[in-house]
């Protein structure tokens, strides 16, 4: 049986700690009831002593919130540590987390002390803490920039004074993975007692290592890891819970351990974190970001429709997704055309295919990428549609303020293209009145609607034309593309075609 790896979620203490993460009492509530469903093992809900709020918003999660065990952070000062107590008085499964800084530049800058002065804070702190509870935690802030013979005598003494857990954080992201790992396994190898303490990771992003290191931290033996949902955090923000969690359950044959975390509830949490902070999650974030599962290029369209074990190392359903997502842009192929469309719910034959398939390759090399709806509305367009006696061979089109609207336009019946030019009271008036001059196709003009198919201004326009012809028969035409001209242009010629194609002669002619 592999090793369970604890999972310590501090998104509501170091995460809203982010500069504008800032959350009110409800939506941590809200963020903590998440988190209790998600089984995460320790939730550190606030540090008290920093505000009011703080220590409500702490003691109302210890109170109501029940499974995990609730920490609260605390200095390795006196007053911090009794309100931390007073913040969990009425939480059965309740931890203290207290720390002291035991780098050289932060005891000579920051704190002003010597090292048996902070070795003996930590100690006292430690001692004064297991008055409130039997579960204690001790960090050593700015652990990896700490003389490590002085940082192991001070975790050697802090276990003898009652912590249970001793985490190891690499305060500012300094560390790399292999001196990370190797800096753990030498704890245990120099700190005698070390084995009657979990040892925990809690690493930062500055360099963009928070995750390779806390994973580096489990192979030297670490059993607890401190994280964050989204990785947010000060600065660069923390390891990223999900991103955690995944890694050791994808990669269980390197990393022979486990967690008791519901990875399916990743994708709610994300974007339970996202709305109450504000902080949009980047869309190629790892595990949660809107492209995690998401193809485009032709090559991975293909693979995915074949096996989605070609590119996809987990199932999205694993981490709360719904499914794999193709998306239709300039690098999809005919596969994934083909496939979504099926997904649609379109079965076409190989020609209506080829033909919806080339007029996308056009109309995405102009809008970089489609939605479900503008695919739809493009098929619809090219493909159910009269067949063609007249199509659209060019057209140029000059309008503005000062300018008469003008169209000169290129109709191709067979081999043949004739060409007009009109003006009328708008653009539109007048590609349909250059398109009349060359046709001349009896008709009435009875409805003309534009609509966005998506929003944005790249969004696709959908034209919808009906014409009455001289027996009153209604002939619809419909058109899309990002330039709603054009689109004006091919439903008024799709209409034209179809009254050609589809009218019957009047009663007894």
């Amino acid at each position: 049986m592999s090793d369970k790896v604890i999972i310590f979620d501090t998104t509501l203490r170091d995460g809203e700690q982010c500069p504008g993460a800032s959350m009110d009492i409800e939506q941590k509530l809200e963020v903590a009831r998440q988190l209790a469903a998600m089984k995460v093992d320790v939730i550190e809900a606030g540090f008290p002593i920093s505000s009011e709020g703080d220590f409500q918003a702490t003691k109302i999660i210890a109170e109501t919130i029940k499974g995990p065990i609730i920490a609260a952070l605390a200095r390795a000062v006196e007053i911090d540590i009794k309100r931390a107590g007073e913040a969990l008085a009425n939480c059965p499964n309740r931890r203290i987390h207290t720390f002291i800084a035991t780098s050289d530049i932060h005891l000579e800058f920051k704190l002003k002390k010597t090292r048996e002065q902070v070795l003996e804070q930590a100690v006292k702190a430690v001692k004064l803490a297991r008055t409130f509870t039997d579960d204690v935690e001790f960090s050593p802030e700015d652990a990896t920039r700490s003389d490590l013979d002085y940082m192991s005598a001070v975790l050697e003494a802090c276990i003898d004074a009652g912590a249970t857990t001793l985490n190891i954080p690499d305060t500012v992201g300094y560390a790399l993975p292999d001196e990370y790992g190797a800096m753990l396994a030498a704890i245990f190898a120099k700190v005698p007692n070390i084995r009657k303490a979990v040892v925990s990771a809690h690493c930062h992003n500055d360099l963009g290592l928070a995750v390779a290191n806390s994973l580096a931290a489990v192979k030297a033996g670490a059993r607890q890891i401190e994280c964050t949902i989204n990785g947010i955090g000060e600065r660069a923000g923390n390891a990223a819970m999900e991103e955690i969690v995944m890694a050791i359950r994808v990669r269980k044959d390197v990393t022979n351990v486990h967690t008791d975390v519901v990875s399916r509830e990743f994708y709610r949490a994300s974007r339970l974190i996202s709305d109450v902070t504000g902080f949009a999650v980047q869309p190629n974030k790892a595990i949660v970001g809107r492209n995690a599962f998401a193809h485009e290029a032709g090559i991975h369209q293909h693979g995915i429709i074949a096996n989605t074990k070609t590119y996809e190392i987990m199932s999205p359903s694993d981490v709360g997704v719904e499914r794999s997502e193709i998306y239709l842009g300039p690098h999809s192929g005919k596969h994934g055309f083909e496939a979504k469309l099926k997904e649609l719910g379109y079965n076409l034959t190989a020609e209506q295919l080829e033909k919806a398939y080339q007029r996308f390759k056009v109309v995405v090399g102009k809008k970089k990428q489609m939605s479900d709806a503008e695919i739809e509305s493009l098929v619809g367009d090219e493909v159910y549609q009269a067949q063609e006696q007249f199509s659209i061979d060019y057209m140029h089109v000059v309008s503005g303020g000062t300018t008469v609207p003008t169209a000169t336009i290129g109709i191709r019946k067979g081999g043949e293209v004739i060409q007009r030019a009109e003006i009328g009271v708008g653009t539109v008036d007048a590609v349909f009145k250059t398109i009349n001059s060359i046709l001349n196709v009896p008709h009435t003009l009875v409805d003309y609607t534009v609509k966005s198919i998506t929003g944005g201004t790249e969004a696709l326009g959908e034209v919808t034309v009906r014409i009455r012809d001289k027996n009153s028969a209604i002939f619809i035409g419909r058109g899309a593309s990002p330039d709603v001209i054009e689109a004006s242009a091919k439903a008024y010629l799709q209409a034209i075609n179809k009254l050609l194609t589809l009218a019957r002669p009047a009663p007894g002619v």
